[in-house]
């Protein structure tokens, strides 16, 4: 038994054991009928009420506690047997019980009638626990079930996240290999230092394998990086400002999520020395801020919508939150939650 169900059975026990004695309170009118044959007897009764309250609780511990032979015979289907332990013990009870207050508390003239009354109570009070302890039993299958679909969803949230972060290492390395196979063409040298960034990129995506979230720092230190390399491709028309203060550096991101808006800003921006592609990432109302300056190419490359479709879904199923998107004429920003 946990500590709910535990007290449960201690209140039940002692509400049963209540109930089933209160009618002797009727003795201490001594003009009503009850007194006419019952003569009220203070210690009779706190026997009866513990004595019923013991054997209560018993039920309740024999029946529900998982190491109990009980317990061990209803769970293996052998029920008969459990309810003919349980009379067993009612039947025990009730002669221990019932020969004690007989010698003790009992007046002559009730003892012909007393052994019926005894056993109808004891009887009832086996009912009522019966009835609740097949409530907790049903309680128990239930948060059972309740358990397993939630464990159910965390293996299908846990490979759909997989499913959803391995989408993204081929989209952006046809990406990279697309701007790399220009860079070979142009200058050798500064195509060996394109790699080097690569490595350093895709490193991080394997040492964090199987990582879901991410501090902001491990991010921005893999976004350095990926900065370099979109240094190589636009040179001086882009530009990175990262305003980010240290306290905000051990915040958690999904892993992974900067690198796809970068990618989003330079695939569908022009840049230029005039006009440079300008990205600033910073803090606003708890949220890391993606932000760019708009400059729509006039014909686009053809996009799949993975970068930020992937993020979106990511985010909803990692942090119970959503992105938020804000564009207007000269500007896009894209808004993340962090959590501590």
């Amino acid at each position: 038994m946990n500590k709910t169900e535990r007290r449960i059975c201690w209140y039940s026990s002692l509400l049963i054991a209540v109930m089933m004695n209160s009618p002797r309170l009727l003795a201490l009118k001594t003009d009503g009928l009850v007194a006419h044959y019952w003569h009220f007897n203070l210690a009779e009764l706190i026997f009866q009420v513990t004595f019923n309250f013991g054997f209560c609780y018993l039920l309740f511990y024999l029946n529900l506690t998982t190491s109990s032979i009980l317990f061990i015979y209803r769970n293996n289907q052998r029920k008969l047997l459990a309810y003919f332990l349980n009379f067993l013990l009612l039947l025990f009870c009730c002669i221990v019980g019932g020969i004690v207050q007989r010698h003790s508390f009992i007046h002559t003239q009730l003892r012909n009638i007393y052994w019926l009354g005894y056993i109808s109570r004891y009887f009832l009070t086996t009912i009522l626990a019966a009835i609740l302890i097949k409530i907790i039993l049903l309680l128990r299958i239930a948060q059972k079930k309740e358990k397993e679909n939630e464990q159910l969803k965390t293996v299908y949230l846990e490979a759909e996240l997989e499913l959803l972060k391995e989408q993204l290492n081929p989209h952006f390395l046809f990406n990279s290999l697309s701007t790399l196979s220009g860079v070979v063409r142009e200058d050798p040298v500064k195509a060996q230092y394109f790699i080097n960034h690569l490595s350093k990129i895709f490193r991080y995506s394997l040492d964090q394998s199987g990582n879901q979230m991410a501090t902001i720092e491990e991010e921005l230190n893999m976004i350095r990086s990926y900065e370099q390399l979109l240094k190589m491709r636009f040179e001086e028309a882009f530009v990175l400002t990262i305003a980010i203060d240290t306290e905000y550096l051990n915040f958690k991101v999904p892993h992974l999520s900067l690198q796809p808006l970068l990618e989003n800003a330079a695939k569908h921006n022009s840049a230029s020395k005039k006009k440079p592609l300008r990205v600033e990432i910073f803090i606003a109302d708890y949220q890391l801020v993606v932000s760019n300056n708009l400059q729509a190419i006039p014909r686009p490359e053809n996009s799949t919508g993975i970068g930020l479709s992937n993020l979106s879904s990511r985010v909803r199923i990692l942090m119970h939150d959503e992105i938020v998107i804000n564009k207007t004429t000269d500007s896009f920003s894209v808004k993340l939650p962090i959590q501590r």
